[in-house]
């Protein structure tokens, strides 16, 4: 399927959405719930599966809704079709604080690998599939499991990472060790390893987790700064204490905090 040229402008920091300028006739896809707003004369149509395989008939519908089902996805996405005239708008909201990060796949070799529930919106006729991990080891320890999202097509795609997000270009045989979590995407040319941090006292106090991803260039890399999963695990270690679990609770490093809740 062609896809769709568009025109897109990101707005804001660290809380950032992409507008995304459709011409009559031409349409975007979302993930659902990130739609933001949409003016008028732009139709919204939720479809099954992935939405670059619905002329297949059922079996694309199938496959399509398959893939997106192992890469912890909906099994639905959503198309906005602009039938009215002139230029209309589409926005799309980043889901946690962080960047998001425009793909052109035509400059990528039509390809690109995130992790998982990385994707926010692209062009109709990009196609979202999954990509399987080769290394046993990589799928077990990688963080991100055996199966990624990978993006294929000409268009754009917009992918949402966490914190701050940096590019890196990797020369033939240039290899970078990062955080397992903090891989965001990597274009198809990159090959991706796992390695065992090393040292007991290092593994057991430096707080960095058993392994690193190793990855060795040529191609590009994007990493976050703040993984979704570490955000999470410290918003729940500072949560006050209930009858039902929690975290620690209690205004962190304030004595007070700690009597009153004590006294409950």
């Amino acid at each position: 399927m062609a896809m769709d040229v568009i025109d897109y402008f990101i707005h804001g920091d660290d809380m950032q959405f992409v507008e995304i300028e459709l011409d009559p006739g031409e349409a975007a896809i979302g993930e659902a719930g990130s739609m933001m707003y949409m003016e008028d004369g732009i139709e919204m149509d939720t479809v099954f599966g992935d939405a670059s395989a619905q002329q297949s008939g059922l079996f694309g519908k199938l496959v399509g809704a398959g893939k997106r089902l192992l890469t912890g996805e909906s099994l639905f996405i959503t198309v906005y079709t602009h039938k009215g005239q002139g230029k209309k708008r589409v926005a799309f909201a980043a889901p946690y604080s962080g960047k998001i990060i425009p793909f052109d796949l035509r400059k990528h070799g039509g390809t690109m690998i995130c992790q998982k529930d990385a994707f926010l919106c692209a062009a109709k006729g990009v196609s979202l599939g999954i990509a399987f991990q080769k290394k046993l080891r990589a799928g077990f320890f990688g963080g991100e499991g055996f199966i990624m999202e990978k993006l294929e097509g000409d268009g754009m795609a917009f992918a949402h990472a966490g914190g701050t997000v940096i590019e890196r270009n990797l020369a033939p045989g240039e290899v970078l060790r990062i955080d397992t979590g903090c891989v965001v995407a990597y274009t198809p040319g990159v090959d991706f390893d796992i390695q065992f941090v090393g040292g007991i006292k290092t593994t057991l106090f430096g707080g960095e987790g058993l392994f690193f991803a190793v990855l060795r260039g040529p191609g590009t890399v994007w990493m976050q700064s703040l993984p979704f999963a570490r955000l999470a695990s410290r918003i729940f270690a500072a949560a006050p204490v209930s009858k039902g679990g929690g975290g620690k609770g209690g205004e962190e490093g304030s004595v007070l905090g700690k009597i009153f809740i004590g006294d409950e």
